[in-house]
């Protein structure tokens, strides 16, 4: 059988927040399989460091560091620009840039809610706005949105984080059908807790504590999240549209009393 279908080689991918976790894993993982990958953050020391990293792994893809801050529209508008100029088209735009810090609901300044509903929902806004114009004028593309288990069933001490999650779950759905007319697929993929270095900073949790042969655990790898990346990146997912992919390990059931 042919697995060529969930390949991604040949096409130009923008991640954002890809200096590391989750969004480098997936801008390494496109560039093994022969995409030209464009990495982003608002440290370009980060992601010239990843980018050099791919060229010297031998991956048949190349890389374009670009410094960006989703924030800010005239910088979204500058890594397009960046991205078309060096590659020529932008097919893919995987929206990875977030951050959060916990807190509680009663503790969160209008300043710190600000902050995290505009990197995570207000940069997915600009990203998609930006990329997807150029899309549209160019055949289409792939909007893959990165959400989480916060914004899918809400999270204590993450409200503000969980709220704009919450937005961009919706926002999937809502780009997914305005946009389907214009050969842009948007799908979106929520995570449960995955071993990246905030939740080793965080909990003490290493990538090396997770055994992925292992089917009873909640705590997942990068890579994981990568592979749903480049499915629904590929034309292995050509029928999946406007959906939001739940990867959270084993489900947590609610216990019912006996009617």
């Amino acid at each position: 059988m042919s697995t060529d279908q969930f390949s991604v080689a040949g096409k130009t991918v923008v991640v954002t927040g890809s200096s590391q976790g989750i969004g480098r894993a997936i801008a390494e993982r496109f560039a093994e399989d022969g995409a030209d990958v464009v990495v982003s953050s608002r440290s370009q020391e980060s992601v010239d460091e990843v980018a050099d990293g791919i060229s010297e792994s031998g991956a048949t893809g190349d890389a374009l560091a670009v410094e960006c801050d989703v924030r800010e529209r005239e910088a979204v508008e500058a890594l397009v620009a960046a991205t078309v100029d060096e590659f020529g088209a932008l097919d893919v735009l995987v929206n990875n840039a977030g951050a959060s810090f916990m807190a509680g609901f009663g503790d969160i300044s209008e300043n710190g809610w600000k902050t995290i509903v505009d990197i995570n929902l207000h940069g997915t806004y600009h990203c998609s706005q930006v990329a997807g114009a150029y899309m549209r004028e160019h055949g289409g593309g792939t909007i893959v949105n990165l959400a989480s288990v916060a914004g899918t069933d809400g999270s204590p001490y993450m409200s503000h984080y969980g709220a704009a999650k919450a937005g961009v779950v919706n926002l999937t759905t809502t780009l997914a059908t305005e946009w389907a007319e214009d050969g842009i697929r948007v799908n979106c993929i929520a995570p449960g807790f995955v071993a990246t270095p905030g939740v080793a900073s965080q909990m003490g949790v290493t990538a090396d504590d997770v055994d992925r042969e292992e089917v009873n655990r909640r705590m997942g790898l990068s890579e994981e999240i990568a592979d749903l990346a480049q499915f629904l990146a590929s034309e292995a997912s050509s029928y999946v549209v406007g959906e939001t992919i739940v990867a959270r390990g084993v489900p947590r059931i609610e216990e019912t009393p006996e009617l």
